[in-house]
């Protein structure tokens, strides 16, 4: 998948933000205000909770609803982390983890 970053994918959501995982191959997501940027890697989005980054392999966007905040990630999920309000931060903190 090519990787989103010219402009962010933002949209109005409920207050609230759960996350389901099935079998570590789909990701069900309430609650997310934005998705920032997104490869077949890494997804990085605005939840009603904070930053949260989501690492694996061959992840694709599945589902978005941009009236509800729903997102459906596929692919195999290795990790999720929220990250520092700071967009700003997070991407820094992705980059300097590549290259240690």
């Amino acid at each position: 998948m090519e990787e989103h970053n010219a402009n962010p994918l933002r949209f109005e959501t409920n207050p609230y933000h759960n996350i389901v995982i099935k079998d570590r191959k789909v990701m069900e997501l309430t609650g997310v205000k934005q998705i920032d940027s997104f490869d077949a890697n890494e997804f990085l989005l605005e939840t009603a909770q904070g930053w949260l980054m989501i690492q694996g392999k061959d992840l694709k966007l599945g589902k978005l609803d941009t009236e509800r905040g729903d997102v459906i990630i596929n692919g195999i999920i290795e990790a999720l982390s929220y990250v520092s309000n700071k967009k700003g931060n997070a991407k820094e903190t992705m980059m300097s983890k590549l290259f240690r």
